[in-house]
């Protein structure tokens, strides 16, 4: 089953429900409106974008005759594609280019430096992975492992160091080496607990000063299984560090979908990669066109 079809199971749940909408007969009545911005509200998407999309949509329908479910699908595919902020650069492609991942625990950080860092590496890119996430010991064996399979070094300190200065030697060891693309992976950090938020943001201070020239961009890893919870998340993180973009994890589980475009349309953010499933190919670049026909449905072309 390939990253597509991942996709689309991942979002049958939303699929299904807007799916409902569309069997409106031959009319689209007031109620079809109604329907279709509560649902897009119950799927996560938040309702100031719900209410935006539908009352567009509703303008070109009257505007171009639009009567036909596969017509209303195809507009709304092309609507919500719309909303989703369009990405300056990729840093994992722009390179040279410092990432920092930042999450809370369990969001799949430490696994996707290592999916991210693989695919670089495969592809001919120099690469180097950090491991700040000096409090939890799983954290540093884990990258340790996807370096070992990949064949990339990984650059760490014992547990309990301070992990400013793991960036700090990590940013070093790369300017030594030549390094094209650095990963770091910081540990997990409750975004409702304002000291912990402190040193992640020291961390990044230290990481950009060290750096330089080279861009550092710090990305939030989101589970989009957590649904409403994950938008306070993300405001919080972005609020502390000013984040620069965004990737979704596990969109293959019991996710709605809409959460990925209220984080993204709310706070501005570009999503970089999304995660359908474990395999270094379930992490793949966001498409937002993609991704709403996937949402949405059947019948768009």
């Amino acid at each position: 089953m390939g990253f597509m079809d991942n996709l689309r199971r991942g979002l049958e749940r939303s699929r299904e429900t807007l799916s409902e909408i569309f069997y409106m007969g031959g009319e689209v009545t007031e109620d079809f409106w109604d329907d279709l911005e509560v649902t897009l509200v119950m799927g996560d998407m938040g309702a100031e974008v719900a209410m935006r999309v539908t009352d567009d949509l509703r303008e070109r329908a009257a505007r171009e005759n639009l009567m036909r479910s596969d017509q209303l699908r195809r507009a709304l595919v092309e609507r919500l594609t719309a909303e989703f902020p369009v990405a300056e650069r990729d840093p994992f492609t722009d390179t040279p280019s410092i990432v920092l991942f930042v999450g809370i625990n369990g969001a799949g950080k430490t696994t996707t430096v290592g999916k991210i860092a693989g695919r670089a590496h495969a592809n001919g890119v120099k690469t180097l992975i950090g491991g700040a996430d000096t409090f939890r010991a799983a954290a540093i064996e884990q990258l340790q492992v996807w370096g070992e399979r990949s064949g990339i070094e990984v650059v760490t300190k014992e547990r309990g160091a301070d992990p400013a200065s793991v960036c700090f030697e990590v940013v070093e060891t790369a300017e030594k080496q030549g390094t094209e693309l650095v990963l770091i992976d910081t540990a997990g950090r409750l975004h409702t607990s304002s000291d912990l938020m402190r040193e992640l943001a020291k961390v990044v201070s230290v990481t950009r000063k060290r750096a330089g020239d080279i861009p550092v961009s710090v990305v939030l890893v989101i589970d989009a299984t957590t649904g409403q919870n994950g938008l306070n998340q993300a405001k919080e993180f972005n609020d502390a560090l000013s984040l620069d973009g965004l990737i979704v994890t596990k969109l293959d589980g019991t996710a709605k979908g809409g959460i990925a475009l209220a984080i993204s349309n709310q706070l501005n953010l570009p999503i970089y990669r999304i995660g359908v499933g474990e395999s270094i190919d379930d992490l793949q670049t966001f498409d937002a066109r993609s991704f709403c026909e996937a949402l949405v449905g059947e019948g768009v072309q």
